[in-house]
């Protein structure tokens, strides 16, 4: 199936869902409870289907490294929480590029990062949010909020003291 109409089978997916409340609560209800179990169904499929590859040898790293890259497949796994890379490893393929480098997730899913300012571009934190975000919602969906730090300026960083200063005093004047 072509990108474009996976795509649109999960634009159309939501569609009908938001269409069957024309039929009531209950109706939206039951529609959602479909998605819901044919969603788990699969999920438990795709996790055999990895288990098994596992139990065979046949789930090598350059295996784990073709699925995590195919965007379709990923993202599938990320929905049932059975991607082959923890949320650190996804997240820093997701920045690379962009002038920022990863500090931490937390045990909340916060994301925090801090402008590099690598490619002498004047990158600010404004300016690359919303590449940040998008790059982190397709990569991390578990990630709940994303914290920019700007750098931290050299002039805003405190003198150096120079050795010499340091014995003025005890030589004396």
């Amino acid at each position: 199936m072509p990108e474009q109409d996976w795509q649109a089978a999960g634009e159309r997916i939501d569609a009908l869902i938001a269409a069957s409340a024309a039929g009531g609560v209950v109706a939206r209800e039951r529609a959602e409870e479909l998605v819901r179990l044919v969603a788990d169904l699969y999920g438990a499929g795709l996790e055999r289907l990895l288990d098994l590859m596992h139990e065979h040898g046949a789930l090598t790293d350059e295996l784990a490294g073709a699925v995590a890259a195919d965007e379709l497949v990923a993202s599938l796994l990320l929905v049932h929480g059975l991607h082959p890379y923890d949320t650190r490893t996804r997240v820093g393929q997701a920045l690379t590029g962009l002038d920022v480098e990863p500090l931490e997730v937390t045990a909340g899913g916060v994301l925090r990062v801090r402008v590099t300012g690598g490619h002498g571009c004047g990158s600010s934190a404004a300016a690359l949010r919303p590449a940040v975000e998008a790059a982190i919602e397709a990569a991390a969906p578990e990630i709940t909020a994303i914290e920019i730090e700007e750098p931290v300026a050299a002039s805003a960083l405190p003198a150096t003291i120079p050795v010499s200063a340091l014995f003025s005093r005890i030589a004396g004047p």
